[in-house]
This record gives structure tokens, C-alpha cells and sequence, in this order.
């Protein structure tokens, strides 16, 4: 079974290897949207897969890096494109979320990146 918590957070960047005359270019911001997916057996006394409070412990110190922050000044966030962040992301989470099966990481509400842990 397959259990996820939604969090949100609010960075800027700018993308520094696109065009100079690319929207994305320019510093701008983004309320990010992500979605961390756990995959387990549900416990039988517990009838969950896990705390939804223990998901949230273990990304919260993460969000605490990004939250109203340049992502380019992070280290690793250098080009910060959906697909680098979530990378960044699933690296610092999965050795405290036993069972991480990816991540969902939304820019906008119609625009995002899933990353299950595979290159």
C-alpha cells in the first residue's frame, strides 16, 4: 500500500544554463508543492503503513533549507530545475523515510517532476 503527505514551500531562483531571453532566466518564485510517498505493508495491530507524523518529522528539516529561500545559494541547488530539486530532495530523505517510494515535486499546480529514486 501506498500512503503520501502534501507539504508546501516558497523559494526563488532563477535558471542560469537556459537562454538569457528565457522567462526562467530572470529571478522569479515559486510555491512549490511536495508530495512524499511512503510503500509498505500495513501493520496489523497499527492498521497503518506508518505515522503520517513520522513522514512529516523527517521532511520537515528539509523544507526548513528551502522555505523562503534563494535555491541557487543552496549547495547542490546551483540549477535548480524541478528535476535537479527533486533529486536533491529524495537524497536527503531516504535514509530517514524507511519505504520512500518517490516524490512528487510540483512548481505550479499544472507542472512538476516525479522521482522515484531511479536515474
Amino acid at each position: 500500500m501506498e500512503i503520501f503527505k502534501d507539504f508546501t514551500f516558497d523559494s526563488a531562483h532563477f535558471l542560469p544554463h537556459v537562454p538569457k531571453g528565457h522567462k526562467c532566466f530572470r529571478m522569479h518564485g515559486h510555491t512549490y508543492r511536495l508530495r512524499v510517498v511512503v510503500r509498505g505493508a500495513v501493520d496489523e495491530k497499527l492498521g497503518w503503513v506508518m505515522d503520517f507524523a513520522d513522514i512529516k518529522a523527517a521532511v520537515k528539516p528539509i523544507i526548513a533549507q528551502l522555505d523562503h529561500r534563494v535555491l541557487n545559494d543552496i549547495e547542490g541547488l546551483e540549477n535548480p530545475t524541478a528535476e535537479v530539486i527533486s533529486k536533491w530532495i529524495w537524497t536527503r530523505l531516504r535514509a530517514h523515510l524507511p519505504g520512500l517510494a518517490r516524490i512528487e515535486l510540483y512548481e505550479t499546480p499544472t507542472s512538476g517532476c516525479i522521482f522515484t529514486g531511479a536515474q
